[in-house]
C-alpha cells in the first residue's frame, strides 16, 4: 500500500526571516545607553569627589550648592537644547544673562521690588532672543553671525549700564530666597525652578506638535517646509524660547549672587553647548534630550566643584571640558556613520 504523498509546501508557507528592529527600537536603545552612560561618568565623579575630599564634597551644603550652580546654567541648556535640536546656535546666550542681570538691578528697577526685577530679566531675556530670531528667520542671516554679533552688542551694553560696577540688590524678598529658610524639604528654590524648566521642556519637546517640528526643521529644513511648517516661525519661536530661559537664569543668578554684573555669564554659552552635546543632543541638528543635557550640566557642575575643592586652577578644568567636547563630538560622528 503506497503512503499518501503530501504536496509540496509553497514557498510562501516559509516562515520569512527575522528583519532589523524597527527604528524607533533602535533610537530607543541607544538613548538608553546614552543616559546609562552619561550618569556612569556622573557616579564615577561623584566616587571621586568622595575620596579625595570626603568630608567636604559629601557633606550636604557643597550638595546643595552643586545642584544651586547646575541650576542657572541648566536653565539655560534647556533651552540652548532646543535651538541646537533645529539645526541652529546661541554663542550669545551668556551676555544675555549678563545684560538682563545688570538691567534687573538698576536702581530704577529695583523701585519696582521683586516683580519688577523679574520681569525685566524676563523681557530683556525675551527681547534679545526677539531680535536673534528676526535676523535668523526673517534676515537670512547665519545663526553664528547674528548670536555673535548679540554677545559682543550685550556684553558692550552690559558695561554701559553698570560703568564696570557691581550693582548690589537691595530687596530683601529677592535675597530671601537664596537663605536655607527659604529651602523645600532642603531643596533650595533655584533647584526647584530648575526642575520646572526641565519638566516643562522635556514635555514640550518630547509631547507635543512644537517639539516635534523643532526636530523636523533640524533633520531637514526643506523637507518641513514641504510638509507644511513654517520653518522661519518655527526658527523665531526657537530663540524666543531660548531668550526666555537667559531671563529666568538671570533672575536666577541674582538670586544667586545677590547682584548684577556685567561679567554674569561668561562662558556660559561653552558650558551650555558642551553639556548639550555631551548629553546626546546632534550638533547637526534633528535629534535633541533634554534629560541627557541635564545630566551634562551636573557632569560639568561636579567636575568644576570637585576640581575647586582640590584647588586646581580654573585653565585646567578648561582644558578638561575641552577634551570633553573633542570626544562627544567624536563618538557622534562614529554613531552617525554607522546609523
Amino acid at each position: 500500500m503506497t503512503q499518501p504523498v503530501s504536496p509540496p509546501r509553497d514557498s510562501t508557507d516559509k516562515v520569512p526571516p527575522a528583519g532589523p528592529p524597527p527604528a524607533w527600537r533602535t533610537v530607543l536603545f541607544r538613548a538608553d545607553v546614552r543616559t546609562l552612560s552619561l550618569l556612569g561618568v556622573l557616579a564615577a565623579l561623584v566616587l571621586i569627589g568622595g575620596i579625595t575630599k570626603p568630608d567636604e564634597f559629601l557633606d550636604t551644603r557643597n550638595l546643595q550648592l552643586v545642584l544651586t550652580q547646575a541650576s542657572v546654567i541648566g536653565v539655560v541648556t534647556v533651552g540652548m537644547t532646543f535651538v541646537i535640536t533645529s539645526g541652529g546656535i546661541d554663542l550669545s546666550v551668556g551676555a544675555i544673562v549678563a545684560l538682563a542681570s545688570v538691567w534687573a538691578t538698576t536702581v530704577a528697577t529695583q523701585e519696582f521690588g521683586f516683580a519688577g526685577i523679574l520681569f525685566t530679566a524676563v523681557l530683556v531675556g525675551v527681547g534679545c532672543g526677539l531680535v536673534n530670531g528676526v535676523l535668523i528667520a526673517y534676515g537670512g542671516m547665519v545663526p553664528f553671525i547674528a548670536t555673535l554679533a548679540m554677545l559682543a552688542s550685550a556684553r558692550g551694553l552690559a558695561l554701559q549700564i553698570t560703568d564696570g560696577r557691581t550693582q548690589v540688590v537691595t530687596i530683601d524678598s529677592v535675597l530671601d530666597l537664596g537663605e536655607r529658610d527659604a529651602y523645600v524639604l532642603g531643596i533650595p528654590p533655584l533647584v526647584l525652578v530648575f526642575a520646572a524648566v526641565t519638566v516643562i521642556g522635556w514635555l514640550v519637546l518630547n509631547r507635543t506638535t512644537f517639539g516635534r517640528r523643532t526636530v523636523a526643521v533640524g533633520g531637514n529644513a526643506e523637507a518641513a517646509r514641504l510638509a507644511g511648517i513654517d520653518v522661519r516661525r518655527q526658527r523665531l519661536y526657537l530663540y524666543l524660547l531660548s531668550g526666555l530661559c537667559c531671563g529666568i537664569a538671570a533672575f536666577l543668578l541674582i538670586v544667586l549672587a545677590g547682584s548684577g554684573q556685567n561679567t554674569n555669564g561668561n562662558l556660559y554659552e561653552l558650558d551650555a553647548i558642551a553639556a548639550a552635546i555631551i548629553g546626546g543632543t546632534l550638533l547637526t541638528g534633528g535629534r535633541g534630550t533634554i534629560v541627557g543635557s541635564v545630566l551634562g550640566v551636573l557632569i560639568f557642575t561636579t567636575i568644576t566643584n570637585i576640581f575647586a575643592l582640590n584647588n586646581l586652577q580654573s585653565d585646567v578644568q578648561q582644558i578638561a571640558k575641552g577634551a570633553i567636547i573633542v570626544a562627544a563630538v567624536l563618538v557622534q560622528r562614529r554613531t552617525a556613520s554607522t546609523t
